[in-house]
Formats: structure tokens, C-alpha cells, sequence
């Protein structure tokens, strides 16, 4: 690596990438200091690449929420800053100047420490940008500072925990999701239905009614609306549409999946 941050690890968590990871780690080998992944058991050649990028890799299981393997990677950073990727997205050549910019400067003594930042997520899905349906800018914090930020590990919706301030930056990172409706089937809607389904059996209080309504009626109706209208999702055309419609089946699929394992 040449003219690399040694402030700055990179955090991956893998399973099953060969098809992203390689462009993954093109964008920030030559400035960041360390790449470390923790890979749950891959069955395709994820191991074999990430190994021609680097040494620092962690064989693991695959947990069913992911956000454990993410935190493994969190903690085996040894950078003062640590960016959090997923293995489909890419650090664009103005956000990788912003952020560099930002882990080498130091903070004013009178000013709060600032321990993490939002960065602005865009979105490629099938095969188009998505500019509106709440999921541009997509804020995400991903770039915080070691000992400082840590995964709940909870929820299959949650976001990095941080100590202290926050702050955000300009410039896109881009997210090359799913290419395929069924990819977004796949790997979005009908894993995270499952994930969903365990969550209500424990914590379910048996008002089995109230959840019928909930997941059957009122949160699918709830994120039409909101993905569609509210955040005009329908500007994006048939793919805001199909984004739209994925949102409001997450809940219908999970509350059969879980009445399928409650029995």
C-alpha cells in the first residue's frame, strides 16, 4: 500500500462476496492502513480474494443477525478511525479525500471530540439509481472512532451505537444492491422476514389479534405510503414502485413465517 492512513482501519464482515468484494477493496487499498474481515464461512472464493488483499481475516460462523460478525470486525480494527463497509459497496474517490481529511486533522481542544460520522449512501438497484422514496441521501454512520462505536447486535434494522458526538459528511459512498428481484427477494425481503418472525416470538405477549392487524394490515399500508408518497418513491417509476411493494410485504411474509414457527 502507498500514502495509506495508518489512523484508519477498514471493517468488513463476508459471506459468500466473490462477485463484490474485489471492487470493495480496490477503492480503499492504497490509503487505508489495515482491511479486516470477518467471514462467516463462505462457500465460494470470498476467502481466496479477500486474502490477496489482506492478512487480517477471521473465520467465523454465519449468525442469523450479521451485525455480530460486524462487530467482530469493529473490534479487530486497531486504527484510531475505523470505516465500516459491506462488501457490495464502494468508497467513491471524493468521500475517500473527505474522509482521509478528516481522520488526519485534529480537533479543536475547545471543540466536542467528534467519535463517528453519517455518511451518505446512494443506492443501485436493479440496474437504476434510486434518488427518492427516503433512500437518498440513505445516512448511514459508518466511519467512527476505535473503543468509541459498537453494533447492539439486537435488530436486523440497526445502526452503529456511538459514544459521544457525531457528525456528517458530503460525499456518496455507492451501494450496488440487488441486481435481480430475485436477488431483492432473495436476499433482502425473505431473509429479512425470517430474521423479523424470531424477533416477534420473543417478544410476542400473545395479543394475537393486534399483531394480525400490525403486520397484516396497518405497517405494510403504513411503508407504501411512506416509501411512495410521503418520500415520492413514485419519482423513481417502476423501480420505486418494486422498492415500494418490497417494504410493505416485509411485514405480511414475516407474520406467516412466524405463525409457522409458533407452531
Amino acid at each position: 500500500m502507498h500514502n495509506c492512513d495508518m489512523n484508519l482501519s477498514i471493517a468488513i464482515a463476508t459471506f459468500n462476496e466473490e462477485k463484490n468484494l474485489a471492487k470493495c477493496f480496490d477503492a480503499v487499498k492504497d490509503w487505508a492502513g489495515e482491511i479486516v474481515v470477518v467471514d462467516g464461512g463462505s462457500t465460494d472464493k470470498t476467502v481466496e480474494i479477500a486474502q490477496k488483499y489482506t492478512d487480517k481475516i477471521i473465520i467465523t460462523d454465519n449468525p442469523p443477525i450479521f451485525h455480530l460478525n460486524k462487530q467482530k470486525s469493529l473490534d479487530a480494527c486497531s486504527g484510531d478511525w475505523i470505516l465500516q463497509l459491506d462488501a457490495d459497496e464502494i468508497v467513491t474517490p471524493e468521500l475517500k479525500k473527505e474522509i482521509i481529511e478528516e481522520t488526519r486533522n485534529s480537533q479543536p481542544a475547545t471543540q466536542k471530540p467528534i467519535n463517528g460520522y453519517f455518511l451518505s449512501r446512494k443506492n443501485y438497484f436493479l440496474g437504476h439509481w434510486l434518488k427518492k422514496g427516503g433512500l437518498y441521501p440513505d445516512y448511514i454512520l459508518r466511519l467512527v472512532k476505535k473503543n468509541k462505536a459498537f453494533f447492539p447486535c439486537k435488530s436486523i434494522h440497526e445502526q452503529i451505537k456511538v459514544t459521544g458526538e457525531v457528525g456528517y459528511l458530503k460525499n456518496d459512498f455507492l451501494h450496488y444492491t440487488n441486481s435481480t428481484i430475485a436477488d431483492y427477494w432473495k436476499n433482502s425481503i425473505d431473509r429479512n422476514a425470517s430474521l423479523t418472525a424470531k424477533e416477534i416470538i420473543k417478544t410476542n405477549k400473545n395479543n394475537s389479534l393486534s399483531l394480525a392487524f400490525n403486520y397484516l394490515i396497518f405497517l405494510p399500508i403504513k411503508w407504501f405510503y411512506l416509501r411512495l408518497i410521503r418520500h415520492k418513491g413514485i419519482l423513481d417509476g417502476i423501480y420505486g414502485v418494486i422498492f415500494a411493494l418490497g417494504s410493505t410485504l416485509h411485514y405480511p411474509v414475516a407474520y406467516i413465517k412466524y405463525l409457522k414457527l409458533k407452531k
